[in-house]
């Protein structure tokens, strides 16, 4: 079966940041808003949606004490905030953000729900497994973390779920920060049944069967596709492709779901080189039913870790990403079921 055309893409900035800011991580709120977590600045933002757009500026939710890494939506309105200091002490916390009837603008109290062991290193991307059930990549320890959270979320406890030698960091970037984080974003495909995520000081895209009733692993972790300079990535189950962020290669690639496809990855907008997407991060797809497979945002820190082609470094932004495809219709030959036994 021939490999799907690729889509047509469009880029829109909708915010821009201060200077020096690095932008790590973005969830989309169910009334299109979104949230951006600033690593460095140890900072959550607010994005007002429900089309994000240049007209309205970002909003400061809340500055925390940590560094600042991923936010996931547990409940409605509720957010799991991961703090870690992955570059010093490696303390490492979950914050509650309950964003309920909350106004842009409005003071919020965020709640320190658990706080992690001395085997932390530093907590990247997460994801939601199951209601109350979530798993955090712990991207210089080269493991995923599983919290099951209590009722409310009040609070939880973890647990390792998965180590792998493909999570490894680089070891022998220390000598040229930032070090390179091993296992970085992860994601839940509840219709294919794994966990994906990417490693990038290993530069493999890979997934994890997951059984279905104890959600925990049903077997190893499987090679799907090497990539180089990846970051994070948002999944399209029904077409059967991740679309990945490589940070330092300024470019969105589509990555097929299923082993034996990985001479198929290409970049779908990046090369050649545009201006607008210098140093991408995170990526998720809005929250409209018809959103997912077509419009995406993704958070860029305009080179800050990485100086682009030309040189210039430029403001770290969020960017609104269309899809538009041909209108050929093409069968999800590239998503397959996993371990649901």
């Amino acid at each position: 079966m021939p490999m799907p055309p690729l889509p047509t893409v469009n880029l829109t900035p909708v915010a821009y940041f201060p200077e020096g800011y690095f932008l790590e991580n973005l969830a989309v709120r169910r009334d299109g808003s979104v949230l951006i977590s600033s690593l460095l600045h140890k900072e959550v933002w607010c994005v007002p949606g429900p089309d994000p757009s240049l007209d309205v500026a970002p909003v400061l939710v809340h500055t925390f004490e940590n560094i600042v890494m991923g936010i996931l939506e547990v409940e409605p309105e509720v957010f799991i905030i991961s703090l870690s200091d992955g570059y010093t002490t490696h303390e490492s916390h979950l914050a509650r953000l309950d964003l309920t009837d909350w106004t842009p603008g409005d003071p919020v109290s965020p709640e320190i729900i658990y706080t992690f062991d001395y085997r932390v290193r530093a907590l990247n991307g997460s994801c939601l497994l199951a209601p109350g059930v979530m798993l955090i990549a712990d991207c210089f320890a080269g493991l995923i973390w599983r919290v099951d959270l209590d009722s409310g979320a009040g609070g939880g406890r973890a647990r390792v779920w998965m180590e792998h030698p493909t999570m490894a960091f680089d070891p022998d970037s220390e000598v040229a920060p930032p070090p390179q984080p091993g296992i970085n974003g992860i994601h839940y495909g509840p219709k294919t049944g794994y966990v994906y995520y990417t490693s990038t000081a290993q530069q493999v895209f890979m997934r994890i069967p997951v059984h279905a009733d104890t959600l925990e692993a049903a077997g190893a972790p499987e090679f799907v596709a090497a990539i180089d300079k990846t970051d994070d990535f948002c999944l399209d189950e029904v077409a059967g492709f991740a679309y990945v962020t490589r940070h330092r290669g300024n470019t969105l690639d589509r990555v097929p779901l299923a082993p034996g496809h990985g001479s198929e990855v290409r970049h779908i907008v990046g090369d050649p080189f545009d201006p607008t997407l210098v140093g991408p991060s995170s990526a998720a797809w809005g929250r409209r039913p018809e959103d997912t497979g077509r419009i995406a945002y993704v958070t860029v820190d305009g080179g800050r870790t990485a100086p682009p082609p030309d040189g210039i470094i430029r403001q770290a932004a969020l960017l609104r990403v269309e899809l538009q495809s041909d209108g050929a219709e093409v069968a999800p030959a590239y998503a397959t079921v996993g371990a649901q036994a």
